[in-house]
């Protein structure tokens, strides 16, 4: 066992930034596909808006399986070396992550057909490389701390990266793109190496500054499957709540990443205003971030979601009634964006909460599973996410490189702040009847897994094995 603690060992600043260092690489690459593949689709490449939506949903569909089946990978490792159980697929598979990043912005002159396959093939193959990097990555919390106030804090540290990386490509990618005035599809292109690269950095600077402290194994006679992985979210009553209320959570924050850049040049006629809203938003989002630990402790992360939301719901109604300016539109937006700062953060701080209340419930300790299984939930949000824009861009009558018409820009305000706003709710609705693990209960569930553990190394050693590096 570990000299220390591991209820009250506290992670260095160097780690938990290290830690917070991945998702902005993670996102870099991400958030550029979030925010600008579906517009580089039909303006670009001269896909109609449903084809994108469609892309977005057959390879938003696979990836929730390739999460399942990374699941699998992580909890069946038995041989694991000096680099831990998650870190290796850190370092080997962010390369082809940033490559196929930047291949999804080459524009081509195949036919429709094929320029459709070669989009949904390549969307395919980004999630399944991003499944192993990003997955390992997130499964590795258990790994580093068993404090849930440093747990907190790296949801915190993660997040806080998370919008560093969304800001810089809300920000920057757009401006990069602009440079090439007389070939846009080049600067789509650039902007797209540049940031793949950036986020290639980030994810090895992740890799070498976290150390994984309990790495576990789950024993031959509880091998893990897809089935089981799936089955992890019935099982665990927590996750399940967990993974409705993130489903609704990821739909409308992705559903409002995708269409803002249509709103600000189509309703607000000023496509430039997305840098600087993204620069106000995400500065609150990482005021928001900084707060979560301090509220945390106050709260309680439940009470800290709940009111997240709240705000988030709040702040998009004020904007679908009075959004109607620039000025007005850049208040309400960070009013929601601070909200959803607690939600994103605390979705990633409760989920290792859930795996060790499945080990307590059943005696299994499956890192992989329960958090491939909640990234199943994610994935199948992300599809809907990606599906819905294109195809209601076609159902409220967009046309690119237009002036809309009075259908379709009240289509694009229902869609920016209506939809996202009704899933806010829903969430907080299901969080706060059906959500019970708090923090009493959860001290509790740390204590009975310990008194196991020990009774376990006297009696029956074999059941699981545990590493303390």
């Amino acid at each position: 066992m570990s000299e220390h603690d591991p209820l009250t060992l506290k992670l260095s600043l160097r780690e938990k930034f290290s830690y917070g260092i991945g998702d902005v690489g993670s996102n870099l690459m991400l958030s550029i596909g979030t925010l600008y593949l579906l517009k580089f689709y039909t303006d670009e490449l001269g896909m109609p808006a449903w084809y994108g939506g469609m892309i977005f949903l057959v390879a938003k569909f696979f990836t929730a399986f390739t999460d399942m089946l990374t699941g699998v990978l992580l909890d069946s490792r038995r041989n694991i070396g000096a680099m831990g159980k998650f870190r290796p697929f850190i370092l080997y598979a962010s390369f082809p992550v940033a490559l196929v990043t930047t291949l999804q912005f080459f524009a081509t002159d195949f036919s429709l057909t094929v320029k459709t396959t070669l989009a949904t093939v390549l969307f395919m193959l980004f999630g399944l490389c991003y499944s192993l990097m990003n997955c390992s990555y997130g499964a590795m919390v258990p790994a580093i701390t068993k404090n849930s106030n440093e747990r907190a804090q790296l949801a915190a540290w993660r997040q806080g990266g998370a919008t560093i990386g969304l800001l810089l490509c809300t920000v920057g990618f757009m401006p990069i793109q602009a440079l090439f005035v007389n070939i846009p599809s080049l600067g789509y292109l650039i902007a797209a190496v540049i940031f793949s690269v950036c986020g290639l950095m980030c994810m090895w600077w992740c890799f070498s500054g976290v150390k994984e402290r309990y790495i576990e194994t789950v024993p031959d006679t509880h091998k893990p499957s897809m089935l089981k992985s799936f089955c992890a979210i019935f099982h665990n009553p927590p996750l399940l709540v967990l993974c409705v209320a993130n489903l609704c959570t990821l739909a409308a924050f992705n559903i409002k990443l995708a269409i803002q850049v249509y709103y600000t040049q189509y309703v607000l006629n000023d496509i430039h205003l997305l840098s600087w809203m993204g620069f106000f938003s995400m500065g609150c989002i990482l005021i928001g971030v900084l707060l979560v630990p301090a509220t945390v402790k106050r709260f309680g992360k439940k009470q800290v979601y709940l009111g997240g939301l709240i705000l988030w719901a709040a702040g998009d109604i004020l904007n679908f009634i009075w959004g109607g300016t620039s000025f007005l539109f850049v208040i309400f937006s960070c009013m929601a964006f601070f909200g959803t700062a607690f939600v994103n953060s605390l979705n990633w701080a409760l989920v290792p909460d859930t795996v060790d209340y499945g080990e307590w419930k059943t005696g299994i300790r499956a890192e992989g599973s329960v958090y491939t299984g909640y990234t199943f939930s994610r994935k199948i949000s992300a599809a809907l996410a990606g599906f819905l824009p294109g195809i209601m861009l076609t159902q409220i009558g967009y046309v690119p490189n237009i002036m809309q018409s009075e259908t379709t820009l009240l289509g694009l305000r229902q869609l920016i702040f209506i939809w996202p706003c009704v899933l806010a709710i829903i969430a907080a609705v299901t969080m706060g009847l059906f959500y019970k693990l708090n923090e009493a209960r959860f001290s509790f569930i740390i204590e009975e897994i310990s008194k196991r553990k020990k009774d376990n190394t006297t009696n029956n050693p074999e059941v699981i094995s545990s590493v303390n590096i």
